[in-house]
């Protein structure tokens, strides 16, 4: 008799369960249920329409590094499925993956309807069957048999289960879970932007700074790399993935703290006080509003001129000591009052999850429910931005097809 699986979430690690499941057991009968009216949705609009699909890094133990939570268990799961993996998987489909200077990973389509477009056809090779607005309220496992009751209120009957739905931002939501006897790690926003009501730096919106570093006053958090200016505050990678690193921290500040910005990267107050003193005799006629020696926009410069007290037509040779050490103190250690986050809700992101030590890392099953699966998002694994997210979608989706695909045709 025919097994069935039914994987919940119609998004990548979902997609890439039934998918892989269906190829290596045609026998099996694959479901995707997704609640939303259409699936991938996250796969459409990251990496600004382009999917970001992976990073590459090859190094297993440096690719760890990149998840705030889960390094532990990412690395048991990157040994059977990792970046290179994803770029064969890919190819073979006829998807050919690009890297950037960055070393983040797209499609050379720069679509992210390609990948979309590879696993509907995938889909459909392999007939696994999409049901759509189709959310699940309950799973009941009763003589090592699956019923899922859905909202509508039909019940789907299942041999094996996985669980690809993403996260959810509070903690009743995985109470469907926690029937089954699994334990949530409580869930906090990540990946997120920093707010700033009423601060002036918001007049740059849309300047940004290749290498500044951010550092959340009073702790150890701090991050460096591209920094972009918005209409709200500060976003960018270096935003980004200091949020993602002190998710929980900033969770507990209510998103209410203190950051401090070297513009300039990795330069101190010392190097800037013998910069200046040379800058002070080698561009001694210029004016300083039209001579930025640091590389920094414009129009950010200006900002910070006008904050430090100096008129742009201030010469070098006659820039007073007080004014000068302003600037230099708001070139490197300038602080900003944080309050409040925005995130991106396509993109959103949470830490916590299914508790990790109740997940197998070798099969993605359940430790607490036979033949229940989980990948993606779902259990307490989060990376920073840069395709580390997808790239876990990716491993743990194909992890699960494999292990229910080698137990279903063991059973058939």
């Amino acid at each position: 008799m025919a097994k069935k699986l039914v994987v919940i979430g119609g998004g990548a690690a979902g997609f890439f369960c039934a998918v892989n499941a269906a190829k290596q057991n045609p026998d099996l009968e694959v479901v995707i249920v997704e609640k939303n009216n259409k699936v991938l949705s996250k796969v459409k609009v990251s990496g600004g329409g382009r999917c970001n699909v992976t990073h590459a890094c090859f190094d297993v133990n440096e690719l760890i590094l990149k998840y705030p939570r889960g390094k532990h268990f990412v690395k048991k799961t990157f040994n059977w499925f990792g970046p290179t993996d994803t770029i064969d998987w890919f190819k073979e489909r006829g998807v050919n993956l690009k890297t950037e200077p960055d070393n983040r990973m797209f499609p050379d389509t720069d679509s992210s309807q390609t990948i979309i477009d590879c696993l509907l056809t995938e889909a459909k090779k392999y007939k696994v069957k999409i049901l759509m607005s189709c959310a699940i309220n309950t799973i009941a496992y009763i003589n090592k048999a699956f019923s899922l009751l859905t909202a509508s209120g039909s019940i789907i009957s299942a041999n094996y289960v996985c669980v690809a739905c993403g996260g959810f931002p509070k903690t009743d939501q995985f109470n469907w879970l926690t029937s089954l006897g699994h334990t949530i790690e409580e869930p906090v926003p990540s990946l997120f932007t920093f707010n700033m009501p009423n601060n002036k730096i918001t007049e740059l919106m849309g300047v940004s700074v290749e290498n500044a570093t951010i550092k959340i006053a009073g702790t150890k958090f701090v991050n460096n790399g591209p920094l972009l200016i918005t209409h709200w505050g500060m976003s960018g990678p270096a935003v980004l993935k200091l949020s993602a690193w002190a998710a929980r921290y900033l969770a507990s500040a209510n998103y209410q703290f203190t950051i401090i910005v070297n513009w300039l990267g990795e330069a101190t107050e010392f190097d800037l006080k013998a910069q200046f003193a040379d800058y002070r005799f080698s561009l001694a006629g210029q004016k300083i509003g039209n001579k930025n020696p640091f590389g920094l926009p414009n129009r950010l410069w200006q900002y910070l001129l006008a904050f430090s007290g100096i008129a742009e037509d201030t010469r070098w040779a006659d820039l007073p000591s007080a004014p000068q050490y302003r600037l230099i103190r708001h070139l490197v250690l300038q602080e900003f009052t944080v309050n409040g986050k925005t995130t991106f809700k396509e993109e959103f992101v949470t830490s916590g999850g299914i508790k990790l030590s109740e997940v197998d890392a070798n099969t993605m099953e359940s430790k607490k429910v036979d033949n229940l699966f989980f990948g993606g998002e779902i259990v307490d694994v989060d990376g920073v931005t840069g395709g580390f997210n997808f790239q876990h979608a990716w491993t743990s989706g194909w992890i699960a097809a494999k292990t229910i695909a080698e137990r279903s045709l063991k059973a058939n």
